[in-house]
């Protein structure tokens, strides 16, 4: 895939892939995770190895291709969703929407100064978000159809209630009053947009929630049913197993 200045690629989970300025060039330098390792020896493994300053190496030529890259470590059942939404490789071409943003994160990473890192993960996000809108924004997109329907006024008034209070009681009808539609109407145009009912939604979203809570902290299985919108625990384990296949406990385990 070719990127011109200027351009994003997104690449989603661990796939290990090259950057060169030619297929046919070898790897000078391998990066797993944030650790650099240099590729043979000669002048042009010193000069990939060589500090321009602080987060920067390469030859500082003139002339040189200056590229910024940032990782996202995405944990969770939320995350994993949302990494669902890209292909492998993801290019968002360069445009007035990213420039501004990457501009300054290149700057940022220059500099070495107080604070450092803070900037640079709000600007990372920043680049992030903005990377992930316009590229469902693109021509030929495969964006998910939740994504699509949050632009709707009615439906994605209904997910943004769905999203924000997973613990309620929520009845289509109580829905469909709440964005200023029929019953009928409503649950034919959430489905027709989203690919299933409101309330098989729902389920979803908090067995996603749900996952994550129990990975991430010490409440019990009840009080994790309890957030997600469940009496008991023993509800919400039926339809946590149908979700994921196994228990609530044992999804904890295996995540920890």
């Amino acid at each position: 895939m070719r990127l011109a200045p200027g351009d994003i690629a997104l690449i989603g989970g661990a796939h290990p892939h090259t950057i060169a300025d030619d297929p046919s060039t070898p790897p000078q330098a391998v990066i797993h995770g944030s650790r650099k390792h240099v590729v043979g020896d000669g002048e042009a493994a010193a000069g990939a190895q060589r500090s321009l300053g602080p987060r920067t190496y390469g030859d500082g030529l003139p002339g040189a291709t200056i590229m910024l890259r940032g990782a996202c470590e995405l944990r969770g059942q939320a995350g994993a969703r949302l990494l669902g939404m890209l292909p492998p490789l993801a290019v968002v071409p360069a445009g007035p929407s990213t420039r501004a943003a990457l501009d300054l994160l290149a700057a940022e990473v220059a500099r070495d100064e107080p604070g450092q890192d803070a900037v640079l993960h709000r600007l990372l996000d920043l680049v992030l978000v903005l990377a992930l809108r316009a590229w469902c924004a693109g021509p030929g997109a495969a964006a998910p159809s939740w994504h699509r329907a949050l632009a709707d006024p009615a439906v994605g008034e209904a997910l943004r209630l769905l999203h924000e209070r997973p613990a309620r009681r929520w009845t289509v009808a109580e829905l469909a009053a709440g964005v200023g539609m029929s019953r009928a109407a409503f649950a034919a145009r959430f489905r027709s947009m989203v690919g299933e009912p409101p309330l098989a939604y729902l389920t979803g979203w908090r067995m996603t929630l749900g996952a994550d809570l129990l990975s991430d902290t010490d409440a019990t299985i009840a009080a994790v049913a309890r957030e997600v919108g469940y009496g008991d625990a023993f509800a919400f384990s039926v339809a946590f197993k149908r979700a994921h296949g196994v228990s609530p406990s044992a999804w904890r385990r295996r995540a920890r």
